[in-house]
């Protein structure tokens, strides 16, 4: 299994420093990650750094609670496109999940989805399934399944509860097939990384990327 093409090697810190995006972007050329990924006001930075490589760039929008208004999260993703962005990460709005607002979370989608889908660009849809109800992540499997996003993302790294392969099968059985998952949140060795992709997973948020790729355990330290 060649892992290192399913990672998303991140940094999402709030006190990041540009030394330590430009690190990371050689991390991923280097061990041919498949994406950074890293706060909205480094994509531009991160574009240079990675120009002439296949390593993409993806950003979180909304990051990392979701409560923000559609018109910020709309304007986070203009400017994201602007800046170069390849792969957007929006956090779906998680107090209107947990009260059972589906007619906001489907108008927040149906603005932000056409802006990203005119520039061809990836759009990643962040539940943070670890506070959900599992009557919750399926609800949400229907909406954005039937949306047709280009990935459902287990969670942001901040909630108390991250990736779980429970919730990844939970994923995998209610979503299209044309729907990949992101796991995200506590990756932090390869066995567990593995036993992620196995249960349907294609794609691993993970800081502890350079660890997981050599097989080995750390600390648990950043989250993400």
């Amino acid at each position: 299994m060649q892992i290192n093409q399913y990672i998303d090697h991140t940094l999402l810190k709030p006190t990041l420093i540009l030394k330590e995006v430009e690190q990371l972007c050689k991390e991923a050329v280097l061990y041919q990650f498949k994406a950074v990924c890293i706060p909205p006001n480094f994509v531009k930075k991160a574009k240079e750094f990675l120009q002439g490589t296949n390593v993409k760039i993806a950003t979180v929008i909304g990051f990392p609670f979701g409560y923000s208004a559609v018109e910020s999260k709309l304007a986070e993703v203009l400017l994201a496109l602007v800046d170069g962005v390849d792969e957007l990460d929006i956090v779906a709005n998680i107090s209107a999940i947990k009260n059972g607002d589906w007619v906001y979370l489907a108008n927040e989608l149906n603005h932000i989805m056409p802006v990203v889908r005119s520039k061809n660009k990836i759009i990643k849809i962040i539940i943070e399934s670890g506070v959900l109800t599992n009557d919750e992540i399926i609800k949400c499997c229907e909406l954005y399944g039937i949306a047709g996003i280009d990935y459902l993302k287990t969670s942001t790294g901040y909630a108390e509860k991250g990736a779980t392969i429970e919730a990844v099968k939970l994923f995998r059985l209610h979503l299209p097939q044309s729907v990949q998952i992101k796991a995200s949140g506590g990756i932090r060795d390869y066995a567990f990384a593995k036993q992620l992709i196995e249960a349907g997973a294609t794609r691993l948020g993970c800081s502890a990327s350079i660890a997981i790729v050599n097989g080995s355990d750390i600390p648990n330290s950043s989250g993400y």
